[in-house]
């Protein structure tokens, strides 16, 4: 059986997806058309009020431990806007390929997303909310 992104919902808070949203209308139009683009998810999102969003939804400045499936690698890291991106620190951007393949999804969510070597499959194994600080 094949997982892919289509088999999940992507669900972010109104705060979430009008910060990303205007990101994404920044880039090109080629660039929304694509199936594996954050614009691509932004468009498919549900919405849902700020305190509705799941408490195992990954959001902004969620801390994710995910597992690549092939390789049963682990990696953990936050997903901040890219701004705040710093590989250091295990802060990536939403705008990375793992970062939009990401966002939206659940704890227990697995996602098949094309990365820079080629295509990969995840597993969502925690989201921890972080506060965000000011």
């Amino acid at each position: 059986m094949k997982m892919n992104n289509q088999k999940n919902h992507v669900i972010l808070s109104q705060d979430d997806f009008r910060m990303l949203k205007q990101f994404a209308e920044n880039f090109p139009r080629s660039a929304s058309a694509n199936e594996m683009s954050l614009s691509y998810e932004l468009n498919r999102a549900i919405i849902v009020e700020n305190g509705e969003l799941p408490t195992d939804s990954i959001r902004l400045n969620s801390h994710v431990k995910v597992r690549e499936l092939t390789s049963n690698k682990e990696m953990e890291f936050s997903i901040v806007m890219p701004a705040f991106a710093d590989f250091k620190q295990r802060k990536i951007s939403v705008l990375t390929p793992m970062g939009a393949a990401l966002i939206g999804l659940c704890k227990g969510e697995t996602v098949e997303w094309k990365m820079p070597a080629g295509m990969k499959k995840f597993k969502v194994l925690d989201v921890i909310q972080v506060p965000v600080e000011m």
